[in-house]
């Protein structure tokens, strides 16, 4: 039986992008070890969902801690309990520290609802109809200290459609989402994507480029 990689999702929501995990791993196309789910939030939905899934779940909150450094170290300490080999950060609403970030260098992947290096940031639905653009999307990535700025791995993307709302967008948006982020995920888990050198390696060679995959209006492979 083939191995599979050891992965923790760090969540502070509803957990969309947990169930598309989940999703995939029950159906036997990810081949990826939901070791735990993470939250620092004791009252999230994704929560929930992890142990309807029997997936172990931790939490610590933020709020009982007088910094940033001292929450992360905490996080941590817990999460090298299931000694993760990866880490997938799904709607984690938290900016990570430096040490944090050092301590799974190459490790952790964040997923942008934007076509970086376009919209890095917040309100990215509104300002990419703002500036007329013809596609939007959504980026996974690996995370390093530069926020949104780490190693491009997959992009999904799909055609604006005149006079909708960033409401209807990031509706859409998400859709992709729950498509790309646990395909990015399992090639890393697999082998076929890895950090090395400050780049992205992609089957083999550094990619200055993600790999990017264009959807219909509905959120459908084309």
């Amino acid at each position: 039986m083939t191995r599979r990689c050891k992965t923790a999702i760090l969540i502070s929501g509803s957990g969309t992008n947990l169930q598309a995990f989940i999703d995939r791993v029950r159906s036997g196309e990810l081949g990826l070890e939901l070791s735990v789910v993470f939250s620092n939030k004791p009252d999230a939905y994704g929560l929930v969902r992890a142990i309807d899934a029997g997936i172990p779940t931790a939490c610590i909150e933020h709020g009982q801690f007088p910094d940033r450094e001292s929450f992360d170290r905490a996080v941590a300490s817990k999460l090298d309990t299931w000694q993760p080999e990866l880490l997938v950060l799904a709607g984690f609403m938290r900016i990570l520290s430096a040490a944090f970030v050092a301590h799974y260098a190459g490790k952790i992947l964040n997923i942008h609802p934007a076509l970086l290096p376009r919209f890095p940031g917040l309100d990215t639905h509104q300002r990419v109809l703002d500036a007329g653009d013809e596609w939007h999307g959504s980026t996974v990535h690996f995370v390093t200290e530069e926020l949104d700025g780490g190693p491009r791995i997959l992009q999904g993307r799909l055609p604006i459609i005149g006079g909708e709302t960033a409401e209807q967008l990031a509706a859409r948006v998400q859709r992709v989402e729950h498509q790309i982020y646990p395909e990015a995920a399992g090639w890393v888990g697999e082998g076929r994507v890895e950090f090395r050198d400050g780049l992205a390696w992609i089957d083999g060679a550094p990619a200055d480029e993600p790999i990017v995959q264009t959807y219909d209006h509905d959120g459908v492979l084309t």
